[in-house]
């Protein structure tokens, strides 16, 4: 096994275990001891990869946007290429995501609080967003409408906003969907 494939391995398991301790414990129990414990590393190994707490949360933060980029490539790909495809898998993506990934962003969104600079990849990321739903082949308008009113369940969802649920839920999604095969005028 090379050296890279034991560095990503190893890196993998870190943020695996930083996960799961955030999804068992809360993010107050992400300490640099529990996770090399967790993840059965030394500390100074765990120090090797990550060498402060800030820099595992960004690292956490890289993962789970990774994860969401993965999962909405997946989406589009299986989508017919046409006007408003993009905003559909997004959608898609941002709403069918694991309830496991939802909790993961609410301790991660809490800790970054702390320190607004570990939000730049979601920042650059939405601003891809943005940017794709502008270009998705529908009025630029409707699709930043559309982008606004996903990333505004995906919140409730993660904050329990009350987000709606049964009948209406489908409904509102299948709005969304419906206003994204709106053409543009």
């Amino acid at each position: 096994m090379t050296r890279d494939i034991r560095t990503r391995r190893t890196t993998q398991k870190i943020v695996q275990a930083a996960s799961e301790l955030i999804l068992t414990q809360g993010v107050a129990h992400l300490t640099l001891e529990a996770v090399a414990k967790k993840a059965g590393v030394s500390k100074g190994g765990l120090l090797h990869h990550y060498p402060s707490k800030e820099a595992l949360i960004s690292g956490l933060v890289n993962h789970l946007d990774r994860q969401f980029d993965e999962e909405l490539q997946h989406v589009l790909a299986a989508e017919q290429p046409e006007p408003g495809s993009w905003l559909r898998a997004y959608i898609r993506t941002s709403l069918q995501m694991e309830s496991e990934m939802l909790e993961q962003g609410v301790g991660l969104l809490a800790t970054l609080a702390t320190n607004p600079e570990l939000l730049a990849p979601f920042q650059q990321s939405f601003a891809r967003y943005q940017q794709q739903a502008q270009q998705a082949g529908i009025d630029p308008v409707m699709g930043t409408i559309i982008r606004l009113a996903v990333d505004g369940l995906w919140l409730s969802d993660l904050f329990h906003l009350t987000p709606p649920v049964g009948d209406l839920r489908e409904q509102v999604v299948a709005k969304l969907i419906e206003m994204s095969r709106t053409t543009e005028e």
